[in-house]
């Protein structure tokens, strides 16, 4: 009988993707696997699922609004759709693993494969973690952790086994398909410096780097500033870049297909700290100068940094309270001291765990043959401790 396996995650990319990412992982190691991701119908998930070649349903699932709780009211109004959509996954898959990658997408159907008796599993990518995580920690089989430090934010159960195998990151792309590519990006040669505030592009990230260029009176030797815009900032973008002191050593592109996969080569990053995109960086051994978006959940991004900054990966910039000039300053000291570069360069290898997918996809398959097998309960650690399996 196949494995059975329903993933459950969105809202937002750096939920959905590894989602996604298991998802591929989970099909390279089982074809037969029958697979179905659930997420919501408000999310990034519907304009991506219909594309990513994966069986899903989207469901009208809202998010708890945490600082707009009189928001909240449509939690109440839409559970009875959401609720009904679940069960009709669940009866039409009867999943053996219920996975949640996060986010508010994730959380009823982690509850309802609880109540339903499945085996139930939470992959946490952010070192500080989700509400969703932090709630059901104590009642779920297995927790996959991106970020050690994470356990320290949590409770789980006498029978919840925490592993600490990494976030699932797409796979690097093979030297023959990276060159066979009709839509062929090209590093310039020389030194790469990468910066990219996520898909969508970052303002503030900009607007601190613009002001700083304004400014500048030194450029890194045989370097080029490679600024990953994101399709709505391009045009701007662009058109300041041309127009100011060092136009012909920035490249401005609005969107890199699989960065993730293609930054083997890059110097060092200047980006946000959204847990996927570190969690890339540190499978490619990337340094990086950190940004963390003031506006996360739960300053999330910035626990990331920190978590990042402390194991010598990172350098982390506070932007509400950053000078004008720090940000440039950073780049130029890093570029310059080549042999801290190279130490970084090792911290952030030493934090990456590029197999995590496939080793995340083994137990998930694992799981499920147990599950086969009339095994419910998983093999248990005792609440707190984490497993020493690496």
């Amino acid at each position: 009988m196949s494995a059975r396996i329903l993933l459950a995650g969105g809202g937002t990319g750096g939920h959905l993707y590894p989602a996604l990412n298991l998802a591929a992982a989970l099909r390279a190691a089982r074809p037969d696997v029958e697979l179905i991701l659930v997420g919501a119908s408000r999310g990034i998930e519907a304009s991506v699922l219909p594309r990513a070649g994966v069986p899903y349903r989207l469901l009208p699932m809202e998010p708890f609004q945490r600082g707009r709780l009189f928001r909240n009211w449509r939690l109440a109004t839409s559970a009875p759709a959401v609720m009904n959509g679940i069960r009709r996954v669940f009866n039409e898959l009867d999943p053996d693993v219920v996975v949640g990658t996060g986010g508010y997408a994730s959380g009823p159907a982690v509850l309802y494969g609880l109540w339903s008796r499945r085996i139930t599993v939470l992959q946490e990518q952010n070192a500080f973690p989700g509400l969703v995580t932090r709630q059901l920690a104590p009642r779920v089989d297995r927790i996959f952790l991106g970020y050690p430090e994470a356990i320290e934010h949590l409770s789980p159960g006498a029978h919840t086994e925490v592993l600490t195998w990494g976030n699932p990151v797409s796979s690097p792309l093979p030297d023959t398909v990276r060159e066979s590519r009709d839509d062929q990006f090209h590093w310039p040669d020389g030194r790469i410096v990468v910066v990219t505030g996520g898909s969508q592009g970052a303002r503030g990230l900009n607007e601190r780097l613009f002001a700083d260029l304004e400014i500048a009176t030194d450029w890194p030797a045989d370097t080029t500033l490679v600024w990953i815009t994101g399709p709505n900032h391009h045009a701007e973008v662009s058109t300041r870049v041309a127009a100011g002191e060092w136009a012909d050593r920035i490249l401005t592109v609005p969107y890199v297909d699989d960065l993730g996969a293609r930054l083997s080569g890059v110097s060092l990053a200047i980006c946000r700290s959204g847990a996927m995109f570190c969690s890339e960086l540190s499978a490619a051994g990337v340094p990086a100068v950190l940004l963390p978006f003031p506006a996360a959940a739960a300053d999330h991004q910035r626990h990331n940094a920190v978590a990042l900054s402390a194991a010598g990966a990172a350098v982390m910039l506070e932007e509400r309270s950053m000078q004008r000039g720090e940000l440039w300053d950073s780049v130029l000291e890093l570029m310059r001291e080549e042999d801290r570069l190279r130490e970084m360069a090792g911290a952030m290898s030493d934090r990456g765990r590029p197999d995590a997918a496939e080793r995340i996809a083994r137990e998930l398959l694992d799981l499920a043959e147990l599950k086969h097998e009339g095994v419910i309960e998983s093999r248990g650690v005792d609440s707190g401790e984490v497993d020493a399996r690496d």
